[in-house]
């Protein structure tokens, strides 16, 4: 059954938004409330919604007492009775607990793991099939760091990713991502196993983590690069270290302005990231089965291009469209990946 209370929490809370608001909130606090009333609009256009199909079928019961009613009120049963399975379930859906997060931006970072320059290669694949998602999306893609292979690829590619939903699309790519081919230098043919790894962090704004001056300490380096007189005069990378938690972040373009507000950014969504990560763990006997579980160190997916098919170990989802994939075609993946995770929290939240 729905819960009927949580149904009238939502739509008290939107109805008491909606009067602060036109009451005329304070600039700070007018941002805050309609960022919470777009956020709640579609759920409540659901509920509103499930709440006069349920309306309708009482009131087609309620007809079935009168003779000269009855024939029509079982006709409109019928079809009232048919929509209710599905509007339920949409509004199970829209009762789920929501990933604060899914609305921002996101900082991806992908490193070269096993396979020495087969696995930079395999990196630089793995940027390229994102920036064509994200294209395809209409996101932007900055890149804010990066470290070349030696035949190509990344050892280290970091790169902002912006947009709406940003997040929500991008957060079940996290982990370990494994190809399997045929390096271009090999020339015995051999297949070669190598990987990398995926970890996409949501971007936090100075409201979701402060960062106070004695908890960081930041130094300037010789900027690294192809050489030039830029490179060996200028001490424009900055590093910055954040003591209570040993993360470290450099940025070495061309402006040591420009350098420092890109480290700034990329340590808070680290922070922001492992503040979410400690909240799941305290949830993590009820987490052991959901997709979304953010644990980089397990392998997620694997790249075979002989027989050109991708798979994805969490929901033992095989496609034979590799091509395509690597092309920026992931939504089939990510939509079984969101699906599972909606499954997932359903069961926990009709088991509590």
């Amino acid at each position: 059954m729905i819960p009927q209370e949580k149904i009238d929490q939502i739509l008290q809370r939107f109805e008491f938004l909606e009067a602060k608001m036109a009451a005329g909130a304070e600039a700070d606090e007018y941002v805050a409330l309609s960022k919470e009333y777009s956020a709640l609009e579609a759920v409540v256009a659901q509920a509103r919604a499930f709440r006069q199909l349920t309306a309708d079928i009482e009131e087609a019961e309620a007809m079935l007492s009168d003779p000269e009613m009855k024939e029509f009120a079982q006709e409109e049963l019928g079809s009232l009775r048919a929509r209710l399975p599905e509007a339920e379930q949409e509004m199970r859906l829209a009762l789920l607990p929501r990933d604060a997060a899914d609305d921002k931006s996101a900082i991806l970072e992908i490193r070269a793991g096993t396979g020495g320059d087969e696995a930079a290669l395999f990196a630089g694949d793995l940027f390229g099939m994102y920036s064509r998602y994200a294209a395809e999306r209409g996101w932007r893609i900055e890149v804010m760091e990066e470290s070349p292979g030696e035949v190509g690829g990344f050892k280290e590619i970091v790169a902002q990713v912006k947009g709406d939903g940003v997040f929500a699309r991008l957060k079940f790519e996290s982990g370990v991502h494994r190809v399997q081919r045929v390096p271009a230098t090999e020339s015995g043919g051999r297949i070669h196993t190598s990987a990398a790894t995926v970890a996409v962090l949501p971007e936090a704004e100075e409201i979701d983590i402060e960062i106070r001056n004695e908890d960081i300490r930041i130094d300037t380096m010789r900027a690294s690069g192809a050489g030039g007189q830029h490179v060996n005069t200028t001490d424009s990378a900055v590093r910055i270290t954040h003591l209570p938690t040993g993360i470290v972040v450099t940025s070495s373009e061309k402006s040591q302005h420009a350098n420092r507000a890109k480290a700034m950014q990329v340590l808070r969504a680290r922070l922001f990231d492992q503040k979410r990560q400690a909240a799941d763990a305290e949830r993590s006997a009820e987490r052991k089965g959901q997709v979304g579980s953010g644990d980089r160190s397990e392998r997620i997916r694997t790249y075979n291009f002989p027989q050109g098919r991708v798979s994805d170990h969490r929901i033992n989802l095989t496609l034979y469209k590799l091509d395509q994939v690597m092309q920026g075609d992931v939504d089939e993946l990510i939509d079984a990946l969101a699906a599972a995770d909606q499954a997932a929290k359903l069961a926990e939240m009709e088991a509590a």
